[in-house]
């Protein structure tokens, strides 16, 4: 199976990338490696997979010297003319779309990243999808589509018309651009709403890395809404495991001519920021230096997947529970971790 998988250079698209590539997929990694964080972790994560710094250049094909099916190209999404060549050479057979312009409060400072990555972008990658009968196309979503809603678990059928970040926006934007693609067009595509995603190689801006850093470190913590924020925070390899079972899995023409589906991949086990902080502390055995904020615009107090559709048409559930991934998180930053977050 050839597998075009998009933002190989972030966090989750190395995971899944190296999974893939694991169990015997040929792989063909795209990023446009921009500097919204830490250049020095990406490189450090194309390392990882055999794809040296030096080497990297603009449209330049490279072969990875850890994985022979592995081969890395730094483009970005909305490159017309690089991307549609490279769906018509490679005839790719799936895609995994995990690339995207991140972060929800980088959304208000910066809208028109989002727009040039999360929607141009995106469009280019169903274009190409659609002119090159690309199997299944599998796509990252986001829980934050989900805004406020007061009700949980969130479950997928629930209404999401109220998007509270320019981010969150362009991310229910693609569930609707697929689902007319799926229509229109006969393509299968899935959607994954991810839960608050940590683990080793994690997102240094997102919480669970900004406190670990800082605890490890001495520094102080920004704790907002005063502490008083849950999350469903989901460990990598579950999403890892989700992401592979989902793409394996085309899905079939509903009664109304669409072949396009959502699913969320959480841990359905939301945990209250205080309780993680403090399990931080314990497995690090290191004390947190908080200072008490109020709530940042564009965020939200709770999230909490119902993974139950999940479970009943993929047959597939997250299992790590939060002890076990700190556990895991702290022993990487122990050993290569503080040398590139």
């Amino acid at each position: 199976m050839k597998i075009l998988v998009t933002g190989t250079a972030g966090f989750i698209g190395f995971f899944v990338a190296k999974h893939l590539l694991e169990r015997g997929d040929e792989v063909v990694g795209i990023d446009n490696i921009n500097e919204y964080y830490s250049v020095k972790l990406k490189y450090a994560r194309l390392k990882e997979t055999g794809i040296e710094e030096k080497e990297i250049k603009y449209g330049k094909e490279i072969q990875s010297i850890k994985y022979k099916k592995y081969r890395f190209i730094k483009m970005a999404l909305e490159d017309r003319d690089l991307l549609p060549k490279l769906f018509e050479t490679e005839k790719f057979d799936k895609v995994i779309h995990l690339a995207a312009q991140a972060g929800v409060r980088y959304s208000i400072e910066n809208p028109w990243a989002y727009i040039d990555s999360n929607i141009v972008g995106f469009t280019n990658i169903l274009e190409c999808c659609r002119f090159n009968k690309v199997q299944h196309l599998v796509y990252a979503s986001s829980s934050s589509v989900y805004g406020e809603n007061e009700k949980v678990p969130f479950s997928e059928t629930d209404k999401v018309d109220n998007p509270i970040s320019l981010y969150a926006a362009t991310k229910k934007s693609n569930e609707l651009m697929a689902s007319c693609y799926s229509k229109l067009y006969d393509i299968p595509i899935t959607g994954l709403r991810f839960f608050t995603v940590y683990g080793p190689w994690g997102r240094p801006d997102m919480a669970p890395m900004l406190f670990l850093k800082a605890i490890m470190e001495g520094k102080t913590i920004d704790v907002f809404n005063n502490g008083n924020l849950s999350r469903d925070f989901t460990y990598i390899d579950d999403i890892v495991k989700g992401v592979v079972r989902i793409t394996d899995h085309i899905s079939l023409k509903n009664n109304k001519g669409y072949r396009h589906e959502v699913y969320n991949i959480g841990c359905s086990s939301p945990v209250k920021l205080m309780d993680f902080i403090e399990t931080l502390e314990r497995v690090s055995c290191k004390k947190a230096q908080k200072v008490f904020k109020p709530m940042q615009q564009g965020d939200v107090y709770k999230t909490y997947a119902d993974t139950s559709k999940l479970e009943t048409e993929i047959g597939y559930k997250p299992k790590v529970q939060l002890l076990e991934g700190i556990e895991h998180l702290v022993e990487w930053w122990n050993g290569e971790g503080k040398a590139v977050v």
